[in-house]
């Protein structure tokens, strides 16, 4: 009998994930101005160490009974390829002399044993903070393209991480209200709406405000505020005027991939 092949052990099953790392990436690479084979390597590295996570979360969840014993071959060869690939990746970039990429690293390492950590107690559903600390790894993938690409570290690509980790932070927090809402019995009033929501609007407008006060400082685009502004209005509409209830996960999922989009596309366009 042929063997299917087992996605749900060799790639990331969470969609949210996949925006979160492939945007900042691709928003790196493009503004990177350039690309070459060290552009290559940077994206191969990445993607890499982003698949390899799924495989290693496995491993654990066997090791601690979570998962039969027939998974363990499967995620032991995906952890095996992701690695040798990744670090063929790494190798290259190092001898091309991108040495600081490896302090951007150590706190992707630190984190994934975090998770690790919480898979093997059965506490890793629902963790926000967790999540939010990953969005700011992951948004390190934005510098990291433009600093190899240019060949050089610049230091205005912190601006690049930071913005773009509050709005993965914002919607981040967004969904979690989102899947909140999708449980509720009957819509309430809408002071009980912002109520629930307030964490979400609160990084919202912050998020605004920063980018106001980098604008100010001249440190960004005057323009940059479009796309934050199309997310605060996203998640002022969906917390206030237009609750997810009942909607199902799928759903909810599909609507942020494409303000994702939408957002990825207006910061590039506005970033200069």
């Amino acid at each position: 009998m042929r063997r299917s092949f087992p996605k749900h052990i060799l790639l990331p099953q969470e969609h949210g994930a996949w925006m979160m790392f492939l945007a900042p990436l691709l928003i790196g690479l493009v503004l990177g101005g350039k690309w070459n084979l060290d552009s290559l390597a940077l994206t191969v590295a990445a993607l890499a160490a982003f698949f390899a996570r799924q495989p290693l979360t496995v491993l654990v969840k066997v090791w601690v009974g979570r998962r039969p014993r027939k998974d363990l071959r499967p995620a032991l060869a995906g952890v095996l390829l992701y690695g040798a690939v990744g670090l063929a990746a790494v190798l290259w970039l190092l001898q091309r002399g991108h040495t600081f990429l490896l302090y951007l690293a150590v706190p992707g390492v630190l984190v994934l044993a975090w998770y690790l950590a919480l898979v093997a107690a059965r506490r890793e559903r629902r963790q926000m903070t967790l999540d939010l600390v990953a969005a700011g790894i992951m948004a390190l993938a934005a510098p990291a393209a433009v600093w190899v690409a240019q060949g050089r570290y610049v230091s205005h690509a912190w601006w690049l991480w930071f913005l773009l980790w509050l709005q993965s932070s914002v919607a981040i927090v967004y969904i979690f209200v989102r899947l909140e809402q999708r449980t509720w019995a009957a819509l309430p009033p809408w002071q009980e709406r912002v109520r629930h929501g307030w964490r979400a609007l609160l990084y919202t407008f912050f998020t605004l405000a920063v980018v106001g006060a980098a604008d100010l400082a001249g440190q960004v685009s005057p323009w940059l505020w479009l796309p934050f502004a199309l997310q605060a209005a996203e998640v002022v509409w969906g917390t206030v005027f237009a609750p997810a209830v009942g909607q199902r996960p799928t759903r909810i999922g599909l609507r942020q991939l494409l303000i994702y989009a939408l957002f990825t596309g207006l910061f590039l366009m506005t970033w200069e």
